[in-house]
Parts: C-alpha cells; structure tokens; sequence
C-alpha cells in the first residue's frame, strides 16, 4: 500500500514557546480545536511530553489513540496512531514551530498515513478533506492564539 503525505502551515504572531505551549494545552485544547469533540492525555499524563498516550475523537465521531514519539520544545512534536479508526493502517503525524524574525511561529503541521482496502481506493477523497480539516484547525490555532494577550 502507498503512504499518503501532505503539509500545510500558517505563520502566528507570537513567538515559538508560545505557540508550542497553547497547542499542546490539552487544557485549551477544545476551545480551539474546532475539529475535535475530545481531546484526553491518558493513564493519568497531566501535559503532553515524550511517551504521553492521548485520545482525540474527531466531531464526526471517529477516535484515535496515539502516542508522543517526540517532544522537543518548543520546535517539534511527533505522535503515532497506536489505535485509531479501521481505515489507517498506520498514521502519523508532526507540528514543527519555525522561528520567524519578528516574534512569529511558522507552524508546520505534517500528516503521512496509509490507509486498508477498500479505503485505498477512494484516498484521494479522504485526503481532500483531511488537508481542508488541517487547514482549518491552523487557522482556528491563529486566531485563538493572536486573541491571547502577549
């Protein structure tokens, strides 16, 4: 089967620690992400950090364990799915904070994932609408982010 890859990015007008911090606020997390109905750290994990398990349960109800692979504040994190819906046969994904002159963040989200039969045969459907989520869910993070005092 072939992996699916995409990015998209936005720039945010604060600095990278920042940035890092809010996103990874489970805390916050709901009032921001707008694609998501739960976002939990698990098995007592009270922040987000390397070996952390979390579950988010995406609006549409689909849910999806994954686990911090890396965790290096404040440029990058990285999860993979340990549990997740039937259609992805792996997913992973990362968020990468570039400083930027100015006390601004170029946020990178990154998703590679592959997807079971039947599910394959439609994947570029999927894709579209995960790349629309991204989009939206970076631009919920901006505009969340910019309304908080500096």
């Amino acid at each position: 089967m072939k992996t699916t890859k995409f990015t998209e990015s936005i720039i945010i007008e604060r600095v990278p620690e920042v940035v890092f911090d809010f996103s990874k606020d489970y805390t916050k997390r709901l009032g921001w992400d707008t694609f998501l109905r739960k976002a939990d750290l698990l098995f007592g994990a009270k922040e987000a950090a390397k070996g952390v398990k979390t579950l988010c349960v995406a609006k549409n109800g689909y849910g999806m364990v994954t686990e911090y692979v890396s965790f290096n504040r404040p440029k990058v994190t990285a999860i993979k799915m340990t549990d997740g819906p039937y259609m992805f046969k792996s997913f992973l994904g990362s968020w990468t904070f570039n400083e930027m002159q100015g006390g601004r963040t170029e946020v990178v989200f990154l998703y590679a994932y592959e997807f079971r039969f039947p599910f394959s045969l439609i994947s570029s459907v999927i894709k579209s609408k995960l790349q629309r989520e991204v989009k939206k869910r970076l631009l919920d993070l901006k505009n969340n982010i910019e309304k908080e005092p500096s």
